[in-house]
């Protein structure tokens, strides 16, 4: 007997790649016409090279969500941060931007595949659980 598959047996890599896939298929998410120009974080360089990087971080937010609820936008400032260089300086930890957090945060709850609970914490309901899995198989 076949038991369900959930998020947490998939690769991250796969479910993340195909997840980006489908949601630039649906095309119910509205990119912000800053995408092309915009940097993912303050101690980044230059904008990303991939023109789906939106779709690939609303994937990987969406996945982070699944697997840990109530997780802001806060949060993932600190989960998408890095090592800023500071020439001859030490590098110290940097946070990514929050405006894109937030916008990709909005999407989702605009998709209805997070939901807020009373408490004010974001997560997957189980019906959009179902579709997160079922999107990657």
């Amino acid at each position: 007997m076949e038991t369900g598959r959930t998020v947490k047996d998939v690769s991250p890599h796969e479910f993340v790649k195909a997840y980006a896939a489908h949601l630039k298929r649906s095309g119910k998410m509205e990119l912000p016409h800053w995408t092309d120009i915009v940097k993912t974080a303050r101690f980044k360089e230059l904008a990303p090279y991939d023109p789906d990087w939106y779709y690939i971080r609303a994937a990987s937010m969406a996945r982070k969500i699944y697997l840990r609820h109530g997780i802001g936008v806060g949060g993932f400032q600190k989960i998408y941060g890095g090592r800023r260089r500071n020439g001859s300086c030490p590098p110290h930890f940097c946070k990514s931007s929050g405006a894109v957090a937030r916008h990709i945060l909005q999407q989702l709850q605009k998709m209805d595949i997070i939901d807020i609970d009373p408490k004010g914490m974001r997560s997957a309901w189980m019906g959009n659980r179902y579709i997160l899995v079922r999107s990657v198989h």
